[in-house]
């Protein structure tokens, strides 16, 4: 989360998150990150937690109670898993949706509550929200929930003049995709299927989110961030893993 000089603020202790925090930062914010305990963010939050002591809720009462107002969310959480529709782990199902989609929905609810009329959120979904990947049923299902997550909170916002917006990025390294990057083949099939022939860096999502911030009449926006990779074909990300690993 960010305060503009006069308010704003946003997520989190790594990658994107991180990336838009000193963007925001160099924007002229006032900015707090906020992400699990032991990241290194300047507060703990459990974003699957609605109501407790290191809840969304507190959270983002405590910004305004401190700030004394909230201008722009940039909401950034986000883990994945790998695992075929007919034998895919309840949990591990669970685990990937509380925090991609009920983590998100909860930042939207208790960000919209306490935003200051004009302000903006911004989520990040991803390349997976229009994409499907085999084997990443619950990361897909996820971010294209958040993307109409987002378009309804839009309509939703609008009469306060708040702008929801999202952003979909395609490869990033982060350490969430470097595990997976390690993995023969992967980089490579990625590259193949992005027309711009490389991967995008968190500071080029980054300025994107400071962007969209700014731009006081766009709402309802889902921005493919992606070097044309929706243009092409997801990578197998589970052949490659099943070659890789057996």
């Amino acid at each position: 989360m960010a305060r503009r000089p006069g308010s704003r603020w946003s997520w989190a202790g790594s990658g994107i998150g991180a990336a838009c925090v000193t963007a925001l930062r160099a924007d002229g914010c006032r900015v707090v990150s906020a992400d699990l305990p032991g990241t290194g963010a300047d507060v703990d939050v459990d974003v699957t937690d609605e109501d407790g002591a290191a809840g969304v809720a507190a959270l983002l009462d405590g910004v305004v109670a401190r700030e004394g107002r909230l201008d722009v969310v940039v909401n950034s959480a986000g883990t994945s898993t790998l695992g075929l529709v007919v034998e895919h782990d309840l949990a591990e199902w669970r685990r990937v949706v509380d925090v991609c989609l009920t983590g998100a929905f909860l930042v939207l609810k208790h960000a919209g509550r306490v935003i200051a009329d004009g302000g903006a959120i911004t989520s990040l979904t991803s390349l997976n929200a229009r994409q499907p990947g085999t084997g990443m049923a619950a990361y897909c299902s996820a971010k294209a929930g958040l993307a109409m997550l987002t378009q309804v909170a839009a309509l939703e916002l609008a009469g306060r003049g708040v702008r929801v917006n999202a952003i979909s990025p395609g490869l990033v390294v982060t350490p969430l995709t470097a595990p997976a990057l390690d993995i023969p083949g992967i980089e490579d099939d990625y590259l193949a299927n992005t027309p711009l022939g490389r991967a995008g860096t968190p500071e080029e999502v980054a300025d994107a989110a400071v962007w969209i911030s700014r731009a006081a009449w766009l709402t309802g926006e889902v921005l493919d961030l992606n070097g044309g990779a929706h243009l092409q074909r997801y990578p197998d990300i589970h052949g490659h893993v099943a070659r890789a690993f057996g």
